[in-house]
């Protein structure tokens, strides 16, 4: 698999993320200036842009048998695969993505979310 910038250069985490973001910014907009690029394009970019996709933050993983699976009650605890401090994957329609750590949201703070870590790179299936 290739490696992203993210994953060749640890040590800026944010400012790779920006760059990334930036990036495939500048991306959309050479396609937006292509001279060949008609008003059909434009606006299957923008049918593109409003489909809605599935996130979900993965925070871990367990197997039980269904027996302990059937004895699980209000107040019951899970252990997942995860430890405190690791990282939690970012799943977009199935396919992992990202990585992130939790954080509390500066503008509610009782509410949290995912800052990226990690860009996992494409990888173009047969």
């Amino acid at each position: 698999m290739a490696k992203t910038k993210m994953e060749a250069e640890p040590d800026q985490p944010d400012e790779q993320l920006d760059r990334a973001i930036e990036e495939l910014r500048g991306v959309l907009r050479e396609e937006e200036r292509r001279p060949d690029a008609t008003l059909q394009s434009s606006a299957n970019s923008s049918i593109i842009m409003t489909i809605p996709v599935d996130v979900q933050i993965i925070l871990g993983s367990t197997e039980m048998p269904v027996s302990e699976l059937m004895a699980l009650q209000k107040g019951s605890t899970v252990a997942l695969n995860r430890r405190i401090g690791e990282p939690v994957d970012v799943v977009v329609n199935g396919r992992k993505i990202a990585r992130g750590e939790i954080t509390v949201l500066e503008s509610d703070p009782t509410r949290f979310g995912i800052r990226l870590t990690e860009i996992i790179a494409a990888t173009k299936s047969a």
